[in-house]
Order: structure tokens, then C-alpha cells, then sequence
């Protein structure tokens, strides 16, 4: 029996079905560390995580997760932006995964909040750097200050990628309340 996912469980699902050996894994928001810790826990042999985030409570929870589970030297914390991602890559370096939860980091302050300009510069970067049957997955929060705005732009973007090079998916449910998440998927053909 298949049972309907939400948008964060839905892009779990969308992290197990790349080759989890031998690649780059990106958290382009690493937040609470939920998504840090769901890839640490899959990655197999020679893979590698990098975890962004540009608050330093963040990167700590995210630490203080890992460490929890012994996982810590699986995954490189960065404190900086997603927008950076090219600056901790090397050229050679191609990436199999990144994942994006917009918003804000729960339980904090609502005012810090990913904003359109850095993460489309991010999505941007990960397209040119994105593996044959790579994948981006982006969870849209959007019922906050600033999150329509984003939400709409990142689409906006994704939307037009071609779709001879690209496949691009939109996963929401349709019938909730309250600015119900969408998990967006881009995947390099």
C-alpha cells in the first residue's frame, strides 16, 4: 500500500534513490542537522558530506547531532553561505546530491531566513557542477516574511531549465492549510 509522503519525508526518499558510494553530498542549509544526519547515516565508502549554514547555532546542533551518532567524521560544517558552495569545491570536484530546506532554522530567531538572491546563486552553482543523474532537491517553507517571494523565484528559475538536459519535479500536497512545504526535485538527465 502506497501512503503519501510529506515534502521532507518525499525528499528522503529522493536522497536514496542516487548512488550513495563515492560522491559529494551537499546540505546547503543545514539547520537542525536532520537531513546532515539522514545522508551521514546512508553515505557509503568514499563518499563525502559538506553541511552550510550561515548560523553558527546551526552548524552546532548540526555538530552536536553528529556527534551524538558517531557520525561527526563523515561530514564537513561549514559557516558560511550556500552561495560559497564553489569556494569549498574543488574544479575537478562534481557533486551527486545537495539539499535545501528554505526558511528559517526552527525554534530561533524567524527573522534569519535563507533569502532568493543567495539561493538561487547556490542552485545556480550546483547546476553547472551537478553529476549525470545528479540530483537537487529543494523543501520549500514559504509562510514566512520574504519565503513567497523566494519560493516563486527558485521556481521561476527551475522551471525553465530545458527539458532535454533537465527533469524537474513539484511535489505539494494541494489540499492543506497554512502554506503546506513543497519539495521541489532537479535531476541531470
Amino acid at each position: 500500500m502506497l501512503i503519501l509522503k510529506n515534502a521532507q519525508q518525499f525528499s528522503h526518499e529522493m536522497i536514496l534513490s542516487v548512488n550513495l558510494e563515492d560522491g559529494i553530498f551537499i546540505d546547503a542549509t543545514a539547520g537542525n542537522g536532520h537531513d546532515t544526519l539522514f545522508l551521514a547515516q546512508h553515505i557509503e565508502k568514499g563518499s563525502k558530506i559538506l553541511a552550510f549554514d550561515i548560523q553558527e547555532q546551526a552548524i552546532l546542533q548540526t555538530r552536536h547531532l553528529l556527534q551524538n551518532n558517531d557520525l561527526e567524521e563523515k561530514v564537513t560544517c561549514i559557516l558560511d553561505s550556500h552561495a560559497q558552495i564553489s569556494n569549498y569545491l574543488d574544479e575537478k570536484d562534481f557533486v551527486r546530491l545537495a539539499i535545501f530546506n528554505l526558511g528559517y532554522l526552527p525554534k530561533t530567531d524567524k527573522s534569519v531566513v535563507t533569502r532568493a538572491s543567495s539561493t538561487l546563486e547556490a542552485i545556480q552553482i550546483l547546476l553547472d557542477r551537478l553529476e549525470k543523474k545528479g540530483k537537487i532537491i529543494i523543501v520549500s517553507y514559504y509562510g514566512h516574511d520574504g519565503g513567497l517571494d523566494e519560493k516563486n523565484s527558485v521556481e521561476g528559475l527551475i522551471s525553465t531549465l530545458p527539458q532535454k538536459e533537465w527533469s524537474v519535479l513539484k511535489y505539494q500536497f494541494i489540499n492543506q492549510i497554512n502554506c503546506p512545504p513543497i519539495c521541489y526535485v532537479i535531476e541531470k538527465k
